[in-house]
């Protein structure tokens, strides 16, 4: 019997890569804060991750004419985030605190996913080795 390491990681891996290029992006709005006219950007997840799957051939399928089909567009979830403070003048619309709670949010997660694949191949690596993997 093969095993599969995308289908055991697969998804988690695509999670992790999405999530780092997250962290990269909010970086880079923290180094941009004082930077005239400059524009938070941010990942949408689910975006990314929907657009992912749908790449790599999991996308939804009919089961009846009837049903609408379903449209989606390869992204890859890249955004322009929404101000949530005034414009200060110069066109910057980054403001730190969010950025700083979206970076250790994401941060967190990343962890909890890396945690996550690492007890699947730890539990694989014990099924391999007949319960005497650890």
């Amino acid at each position: 019997m093969a095993i599969s390491l995308d289908k055991l990681i697969g998804f988690h891996q695509k999670a992790l890569n999405v999530r780092n290029d997250r962290m990269e992006m909010i970086a880079g709005n923290l180094a941009n804060a004082n930077t005239p006219g400059y524009k938070a950007k941010d990942i949408d997840f689910k975006t990314a991750m929907q657009s992912a799957q749908y790449e790599r051939g999991h996308s939804l399928t009919t089961t009846n004419e009837k049903h609408i089909q379903a449209k989606m567009q390869s992204t890859d979830g890249v955004m322009f985030r929404s101000p949530l403070q005034p414009d200060t003048g110069d066109g910057n619309d980054v403001d730190v605190q969010v950025e700083r709670n979206e970076f250790l949010d994401t941060g967190m997660r990343y962890q909890a996913t890396l945690q996550f694949v690492n007890g699947k191949i730890k539990g694989m690596k014990k099924a391999i080795g007949g319960g005497q993997g650890g």
